[in-house]
């Protein structure tokens, strides 16, 4: 145990503990120059055979010399030849110091208020045995390897002490004297210790340990500067994996130790698949376990790096500007680290919006969305609608869907849309459930995450005109904002606008036939009760899409358009886009379902009169040649024909009850649900001030038709 008066207190490979401390400095301010009176006490006065005897049977000056050595055997774990070393019943590890009952009782109570220290210094050391395995983390790693370097200077300390002591300048007070500045540092560390074994935590856990403890000492400044001085060198290893993950955007993590884990399950082409988009929200996650010094940047820290990953699989190149790329070395008080993390989620962030804006052109993306998707654009819908009328007609269960993805593509190159570069991305898809059903798949997939089994029934009487919708391919890494989420909500509001602008179709058809016989007479007839309703059909039709595309779609675009410019990363892009399609939604009454169920009646009590019109006129009229004038009512272009080609001899009917009384009941029910939806979009642009323009025409309508 004797070491030379010049032993140093650490070795260069170990840190030196800045407490200022005697055991620390070497400095035994009670040397003098005179010979203690202990000097003249030979420990070689007693043979090794006199050790067999109680120690009460030596006066007190040889039981203070035989009680320092063994205290100083004990100070580093080893038994004496009085004090023995006894394991704690029901406690693992842990051990307690006891002397023998003969000692003198002073020099025993001295000799107690020494034991925790040794206690404690046992106890450690077996922690930093058990811990300095890779097994047990990184952190316990780094941690144990900190207690190490402070058990060095401990030991140093002893074996000052002993020096001391072989030239007879220790007493058994001064050794007491010598470890009281000592006994609180190592009784916290061995706290800590303690509770890190009991409970078997590693990482996180141990770093928030230890700066709990650390804060916890607040009233003593030694103990409190050692404890942050430990979290720092156990959060060196911490720090070097965050480094890599701000930096890189990868996880070295062999131990599960960080706070974000990687679901390799998921791959980015899920996102065109995944109305959840857990690629996005699920593949980089954060866990339980983060340290409190980073618990208000957690989610910074995790977008930092799941962008870095985006760039990195779009094969572009990641390197930080040399200022930026500097060393977390420490978490200290100066909130460096802070500053680091911040830059580098700024570069990250910046850059990757770069490459999203500028080399996938995300907004040339959108507009062609919206060309299509929200008809910014019609002339091809128009030709489409013309040359698919015939298939689009048909039952679901007899559409072919490559017949329509034929003439979808020959409308899109014979149309303005053929100077669209991404128009080869447009395809077409007939869905299986009408539009309100897909509604409440919709709010059953945000909220359940379920489908009611009733919803997945194809409905009966459904045509291709219901269920038709247009698909739009996205590729990585744009399917991070135009996801298939995203894709399903343009959708819904493609097949509203879709079925609108067919409805007015037939409406302008209807109104065409009513024009074909405007040269008759049919004053006081059921025709000009018929052409009454067909302007007032037609009038709410076009209001409504005005309202749709004018009032809804075109202000929130451009405020999407806007806001996207002045992103600042790319989570802003998916939440201002996301805005905008939950805001459409709900604006063009399709998250209503009291709006939307009248809506859809006046829509189909429109068809309803539309598909009749032909059958009304023509009952309507008593032609001489009335197979002449029957084929030419067929189209709206005969129709026109027709008013230079009606006999002379030509007489208009009022007798015809049938006909009046159809047109009456189509009128009645028209002007029944359009005066029940007034009220209701009254009282609801009361709650939803958007609705108040719609409100504002219906109510307009239902005035004019009043009689």
């Amino acid at each position: 145990m004797e070491n030379p008066a010049s032993t140093s207190i650490s070795c260069p490979s170990t840190p030196r503990w800045n407490l200022e401390r005697p055991f620390l400095t070497g400095r035994f301010h009670q040397e003098a120059k005179t010979t203690s009176r202990f000097a003249e006490l030979k420990l070689d006065s007693f043979s090794n055979g006199g050790l067999e005897k109680a120690i009460g049977c030596y006066d007190a000056a040889i039981q203070e010399l035989i009680v320092i050595d063994d205290l100083l055997s004990a100070l580093l774990g080893i038994e004496g030849r009085y004090i023995s070393i006894k394991r704690v019943h029901g406690k693992e590890n842990e051990v307690s110091f006891q002397v023998e009952a003969s000692m003198d009782l002073t020099l025993q109570e001295l000799a107690k208020r020494i034991f925790p220290l040794c206690e404690s210094f046992l106890f450690i050391s077996q922690f930093v045995e058990s811990r300095s395995q890779f097994k047990k983390g990184l952190v316990n790693h780094a941690f144990a390897a900190a207690l190490r370097a402070l058990l060095l200077d401990y030991q140093a300390m002893v074996a000052q002490l002993e020096h001391q002591f072989r030239l007879g300048r220790l007493s058994i007070q001064g050794l007491w004297f010598y470890c009281q500045p000592m006994m609180g540092s190592m009784q916290a560390l061995f706290a800590v210790t303690r509770q890190v074994s009991a409970n078997d935590i590693a990482g996180s856990a141990v770093l928030n340990l230890l700066q709990s403890q650390a804060k916890a000492m607040a009233g003593d400044n030694a103990v409190r500067s050692l404890l942050e001085k430990m979290t720092q060198c156990a959060s060196n290893a911490y720090l070097g994996i965050l480094e890599r993950w701000v930096y890189e955007g990868v996880i070295d993590d062999p131990y599960g130790e960080f706070f974000i884990e990687e679901n390799k399950s998921l791959k980015k082409e899920s996102l065109n698949q995944d109305y959840d988009t857990k690629y996005w929200r699920q593949r980089y996650s954060l866990k339980e376990g983060i340290p409190t010094f980073l618990a208000n940047i957690a989610g910074m820290i995790l977008t930092t790096g799941k962008y870095l990953n985006v760039m990195r699989e779009c094969g572009h190149s990641v390197q930080l500007p040399a200022s930026e790329n500097s060393k977390l070395m420490s978490f200290g008080s100066n909130h460096q680290y802070l500053e680091c993390i911040k830059a580098a989620y700024d570069f990250s962030s910046s850059e990757l919006l770069k490459l999203i804006k500028e080399k996938y052109d995300l907004m040339g993306k959108l507009r062609s969305i919206k060309h299509y998707l929200l008809l910014d654009q019609g002339d091809f819908l128009v030709h489409f609608m013309d040359i698919a009328r015939d298939e689009l007609s048909k039952k679901l269960d007899e559409i072919s869907v490559e017949k329509l993805q034929s003439l979808l593509d020959v409308a899109l190159r014979t149309t303005a849309a053929a100077a669209d570069p991404c128009h080869e991305d447009l395809t077409c898809c007939v869905e299986r459930m009408s539009l309100p059903k897909s509604l409440r798949a919709l709010k059953d997939l945000v909220d359940s995450k379920t489908l009611d089994i009733n919803d997945q029934e194809v409905p009966m009487g459904i045509t291709g005109l219901e269920a038709f919708s247009l698909s739009y391919k996205v590729r990585w890494p744009l399917s991070i904002v135009i996801s298939w989420k995203s894709l399903s909500k343009y959708q819904l509001i493609f097949r509203f606008l879709f079925h609108c602008k067919h409805v007015e179709r037939q409406l302008c058809w209807a109104w065409q036939v009513h024009q074909g016989v405007r040269s008759l007479n049919t004053r006081g007839t059921s025709i000009s009760r018929s052409s009454l309703l067909c302007r007032s059909m037609l009038k709410f039709i076009n209001s409504l899409l005005h309202y749709l595309t004018f009032e809804v779609l075109e202000p929130n675009w451009h405020v999407m358009h806007n806001r996207i410019q002045t992103a600042k990363s790319i989570d802003e892009v998916i939440q201002h886009h996301d805005f905008f399609l939950d805001k459409c939604l709900r604006e063009c009454l399709l998250l209503l379902p009291q709006l939307l169920k009248k809506v859809e009646r006046l829509k189909l009590l429109c068809l309803q009169y539309a598909a009749a019109t032909q059958w009304l006129i023509s009952s309507s009229i008593d032609v001489c040649k009335s197979e002449e004038l029957s084929d030419s009512l067929i189209c709206s272009e005969k129709s026109k024909e027709w008013k230079g080609r009606t006999p002379k001899g030509t007489k208009l009917t009022t007798s015809n009850s049938a006909v009046t009384e159809s047109i009456l009941k189509f009128e009645k029910e028209f002007n029944s649900e359009l005066q029940s939806l007034g009220p209701i979009l009254s009282k609801s642009s009361q709650a939803e001030p958007y609705l108040t323009h719609l409100a504002q025409w219906i109510l307009g309508i239902e005035m004019t038709n009043r009689f």
